[in-house]
């Protein structure tokens, strides 16, 4: 906690504190930011509270889950601890947050898989069966189209333009709305904006 303290923004300090990660040491990043007075430190405070917080059509506990797959993708482990207790005090399941951990990971598989096709474009690739099990998609614990918004942030953030478009058709045919697809993917790239200065 002492190396929180000795960040000189108040802003910074309470953007920490609402992230709820106890004893961080600063990055380079955030050292750098803090010692100029960035004005960024405001915007990055107000982008995350707005992705966590202030959403329209995610609750609280679906923000904080796609906030969770998205430090789970990024491998950040303050933020990773952080969202899981977060979402847990929102009523995430054991199994939800496991289900989270496993969209996560299979849509890294899939996001390399599919760009490796969709960049060679050669039909003997994609003529081949994928062979890649996937029954965790079949009967989701967090249902089809939350299932399906998570799978869509994360490959967006992976750049696979094959999954994107995918998982995007797949959400919407799932009672989901092109604004909650927005509101999810700037909830994920917020998140992963902030892991990139804290990390």
């Amino acid at each position: 906690m002492s190396e929180i303290v000795a960040l000189q923004n108040e802003t910074l300090n309470n953007l920490l504190h609402d992230l709820q990660i106890p004893d961080y040491e600063p990055s380079a990043s955030l050292e750098l930011l803090d010692n100029a007075a960035s004005r960024y430190i405001k915007d990055l405070k107000i982008n995350v509270s707005n992705a966590l917080n202030n959403t329209q059509y995610l609750s609280k506990k679906e923000a904080l889950l796609l906030a969770l797959a998205v430090a789970i993708n990024e491998k950040y482990s303050p933020l990773k601890e952080s969202f899981t207790a977060q979402a847990r005090e929102e009523g995430a399941t054991e199994a939800e947050l496991a289900e989270i951990a496993a969209v996560t990971s299979l849509m890294n598989t899939n996001n390399v898989f599919y760009r490796f096709r969709h960049f060679m474009q050669k039909d003997f690739y994609n003529n081949q069966p994928a062979g890649i099990k996937m029954s965790v998609m079949m009967n989701p614990v967090l249902g089809k189209e939350f299932f399906e918004l998570v799978s869509l942030v994360i490959s967006a953030i992976n750049g696979c333009e094959m999954c994107v478009s995918s998982h995007e058709q797949s959400v919407l045919q799932h009672g989901s709305s092109e604004a909650k697809v927005y509101e999810a993917v700037k909830a994920g790239a917020v998140i992963k904006g902030l892991i990139t200065v804290l990390a």
